[in-house]
């Protein structure tokens, strides 16, 4: 191995065994990524403990509005959960490894199901601010991977990503939205590393290569999962139509204001399939 791959399998052992001593008798059986403005989901977690960043060797804190920093550990549906609110974005100077990097530690506490949230810009023409889409494919378009350099005990070499986002938790999610009344989508998720938004060249590119969405996180933690043999499931809150499909100039503020709109849809729907995924 690598001094680089070992140092990456060092920082996932050390960060793993900070978390496990912190979570006392809780075992999770899901781990869900909280997107920009996403963060209320940790609330709603019960019996909980919350583990700040500070006290997880390799954590970084992060630098972006509406990512908290800290991991919560409860029950979420009648479940054991790990919800991880505070992204570490590429662009905020950190390479793949570190992106995956609590993707990885999820893995090592044995946990099997991973759930991943994100606000993205609409490239899809038919696509409004609060549309929640169910992530059917990506498009890693970031330049960067979290595989590269030697293999990691426990990830495969060469993962198949052919159905890298669950079809069948896809298809339990759309028996909750139904059920629940929850409008949803499904589509591809362009990938891209920010942190400006992109041209209406870019998104006219982008959408002739198939992608209904644009975000810049996501990709880097499926890819992650998927060497480790994790189910995943993703879903994009449509937070602003992407440049040259929105009439306005794009902010973050939009981001989080949308966000917050859907924010009780789409914890309904995150909580439905925690629930009764098997």
């Amino acid at each position: 191995m690598t001094s680089e791959s070992a140092s990456v399998g060092s920082a996932v052992s050390l960060a793993a065994e900070a978390v496990r001593s912190r979570l006392g008798h809780r075992r999770p059986e899901v781990a869900i990524v909280l997107g920009s403005g996403l963060g209320h989901l940790a609330d709603r977690a019960t019996d909980s403990v919350r583990i700040g960043y500070e006290h997880i060797p390799g954590f970084p804190l992060p630098t972006v509005q509406g990512h908290a920093g800290m991991l919560v550990a409860g029950q979420l549906a009648g479940r054991p959960v790990m919800l991880q609110s505070g992204r570490f974005h590429m662009y905020e100077g950190h390479d793949a490894a570190l992106s995956a990097l609590p993707v990885r530690v999820f893995a090592e506490l044995g946990i099997r199901l991973l759930i991943v949230t994100n606000a993205a810009g609409g490239i899809r023409r038919s696509f409004t601010p609060g549309t929640l889409m169910l992530i059917s494919d990506h498009l890693n378009l970031t330049g960067r991977n979290p595989l590269m350099g030697q293999a990691l005990a426990g990830e495969e070499r060469f993962p198949d990503m052919s159905e890298a986002y669950d079809p069948g938790l896809r298809g339990l999610a759309r028996d909750v939205a139904r059920q629940a009344g929850i409008p949803v989508e499904e589509g591809v998720y362009a990938g891209l590393l920010g942190p400006n938004y992109e041209t209406p060249a870019e998104v006219r590119m982008l959408e002739k290569l198939g992608a209904d969405a644009v975000g810049m996180s996501t990709v880097i933690e499926v890819i992650a999962a998927r060497a480790r043999g994790m189910r995943c499931f993703g879903v994009s809150t449509i937070t602003n139509l992407a440049a040259g499909v929105s009439p306005h100039a794009l902010s973050h503020a939009e981001v989080m204001d949308t966000a917050r709109m859907v924010e009780r849809q789409l914890g309904e729907l995150v909580e439905g399939v925690v629930a009764r995924a098997v």
